[in-house]
């Protein structure tokens, strides 16, 4: 509790608990439509948009959101014309947006260390005015997501029959798209380009190994997404280590965890089997006695 004496702490748990619970319900969408190399990209290709915006002393947050929207559309685009692979399109497109952003920072004169803060993500360094940013966006992401999300998991797990269905399945794919290039803006303020990507794939992977039905899913991809905010952040302040990083490692342990206890694997499926068998002859032999 000591941490939260700090205004600056106070200000990155409410962001961090924010960014968990955005990138964990978008991570969903992301690993169900395996578009993890995508989110990737994205959070990649921000970086120039960021670095653009410091350039033209605007917003980055703004510039970067626009920038990342605009690559997610073309990727989109290019994806379903199929005229590129969308693998080739995503390495060329996050490649040249980020050596974009590289020669960017090399011109900003006196910024040079705020394009890498957002490189690596500073949570410490939140502002009020940011959350209120995290917050409004973030806010109209989830809305978003929670009315369409059935459609929505209908492209996720047979665009063909969606389209069949009637669905307006480009918009949507559009819309998807542009979720996750907004989420990837917000979390980069506070993990950073490296790192945002991690966020929009490992809590959804985690609650994956735990459950196959869609709430379940939903529910203990944001519990990992939120507990490795606040894990990761609490380890940050006790060992003096870089808070970003701290974040994905936790995200990564309770993958780990996650998947060592997953009833997908052989022994876990062997042990309660064991379980059942032992508690069904215990509950017999008191019967008969």
């Amino acid at each position: 509790m000591e941490m939260l004496a700090y205004a600056f702490m106070q200000r990155a748990l409410f962001a961090g608990i924010m960014v968990g619970i955005l990138c964990s319900v978008v991570a969903v969408f992301v690993v169900l439509k395996r578009m993890a190399f995508a989110a990737m990209g994205l959070s990649h290709a921000a970086f120039g948009g960021v670095a653009l915006g410091l350039f033209l002393r605007i917003d980055p947050v703004f510039t970067g959101g626009l920038f990342s929207i605009f690559i997610s559309w073309i990727i989109a685009f290019v994806s379903r014309t199929g005229r590129v692979d969308e693998d080739t399109s995503i390495g060329i497109l996050f490649s040249a947006a980020m050596a974009a952003g590289i020669v960017l920072a090399g011109l900003t004169k006196g910024y040079y260390s705020d394009v890498f803060s957002y490189f690596f993500g500073n949570i410490l360094a939140v502002s009020g005015q940011d959350l209120v940013v995290l917050g409004s966006l973030g806010g109209i992401v989830l809305l978003t997501l929670a009315v369409f999300h059935k459609p929505l998991l209908f492209i996720c797990f047979d665009e063909e029959a969606a389209e069949a269905s009637g669905l307006p399945v480009a918009l949507l794919y559009y819309a998807l798209f542009t979720a996750v290039a907004v989420t990837v803006v917000l979390a980069v303020k506070v993990v950073g380009v490296v790192l945002a990507s991690a966020l929009l794939v490992i809590p959804a992977a985690t609650a994956l190994e735990l459950s196959s039905n869609y709430r379940p899913v939903a529910v203990i991809s944001v519990v990992s997404g939120v507990a490795s905010s606040v894990g990761g952040l609490t380890l940050s302040y006790m060992l003096d280590i870089p808070s970003g990083a701290s974040i994905v490692l936790v995200a990564a342990v309770l993958f780990a965890v996650a998947f060592s206890v997953s009833p997908r694997r052989t022994y876990v499926t062997w042990l309660r089997s064991v379980v059942r068998t032992r508690r069904k002859n215990a509950t017999s032999g008191v019967k008969k006695a």
